[in-house]
């Protein structure tokens, strides 16, 4: 339906001092520091996991050395989805000099909405993480206590108790990820970089991360934390994740976290020919999930 003049009303008549309502500031592209961006020329994308080779065995002198088989642990796959939205002025508003004052308000609008699913869409990801109805290509959710190994036994992106953030849980994050090992078994050396949380949890994240002793005690300890530089690129606030509890270590794991754009934003304007009414629209296509799950850890809280 085109916004007409009835709708805009006030706009047509004299003594309006101000229009307000569409002026508000917004968050940023809070998921650029959680996904790698790459670009995509298909219908959709996916990615295999390789299984290399187990330990070297020792060879007995005289005895045949022995071979391994390398092979394709699973494969995660990509959906793009397409977003898009507009709106339309009447003839007559247009003739009334309404495009001039509206055109600029609502196009910035409708980017700002454009901006907001996508933020929507890439926080889902870590919300619907701990869900079993979303699941990657190992086939259980991002962040499981069984995630499968090609050669046996499993990965765990999670505490063993779901816990609140606070030095000890962190702590413990950082022993966890350093024990990961690949399909076959062999430590991958992993580590965290970053630290997500919502908003709720701002100020629990500042005492543990930038602060020289440690938080909540009498002792003189320092903040080993911070002292060992365990999450080097300190924390972040993401604003559209739900779970007042939840928290995230985004790892140095690559191929984790994975966000593919097929069509980049695109706008365009026209005139309907048979109503005469103005037209606007936004577009653009892309997909968010992931590909490793242990690019990430997370706890849903206590």
């Amino acid at each position: 339906m085109a916004i007409s003049r009835a709708q805009l009303l006030k706009e047509l008549l004299p003594g309006l001092n101000a229009l307000f309502g569409l002026e508000y500031s917004t968050y940023g592209e809070e998921h650029k520091e959680i996904y790698e961006t790459e670009t995509s020329e298909r219908s959709f994308e996916e990615e295999t996991k390789l299984s290399g080779f187990s330990a070297a065995p020792v060879k007995n002198e005289g005895s045949a050395i022995a071979y391994d088989n390398a092979q394709e642990a699973w494969t995660a796959r990509y959906n793009h989805e397409t977003i898009a939205m507009g709106f339309s002025l009447t003839e007559e508003a247009v003739e009334d000099n309404l495009y001039d004052s509206l055109s600029a308000r609502y196009t910035k609008s409708l980017a700002r909405a454009m901006s907001y699913t996508k933020q929507v869409k890439a926080a889902a990801v870590l919300n619907n993480g701990f869900d079993s109805n979303y699941v990657g290509g190992d086939q259980v959710s991002l962040f499981s206590a069984s995630h499968p190994l090609a050669g046996g036994g499993v990965n765990s992106n999670v505490p063993s108790v779901s816990v609140d953030l606070n030095e000890t849980s962190l702590e413990n994050a950082v022993i966890q990820i350093a024990g990961w090992t690949d399909e076959r078994g062999l430590l991958i050396a992993a580590r965290p970089i970053k630290l997500f949380v919502p908003p709720a949890l701002q100020f629990v994240a500042t005492r543990l991360l930038e602060t020289k002793l440690r938080v909540g005690t009498a002792d003189n300890d320092i903040n080993a934390i911070e002292n060992n530089g365990s999450i080097p690129q300190g924390y972040s606030v993401n604003h559209f994740l739900t779970d007042t509890n939840a928290w995230f270590l985004k790892t140095d794991v690559p191929n984790g976290l994975k966000h593919f754009v097929r069509t980049p934003m695109k706008t365009g304007m026209d005139g309907d020919f048979d109503t005469g009414n103005m037209r606007y629209k936004a577009r653009e296509r892309y997909s968010f999930g992931w590909s490793d799950p242990l690019g990430m850890f997370g706890s849903s809280g206590a």
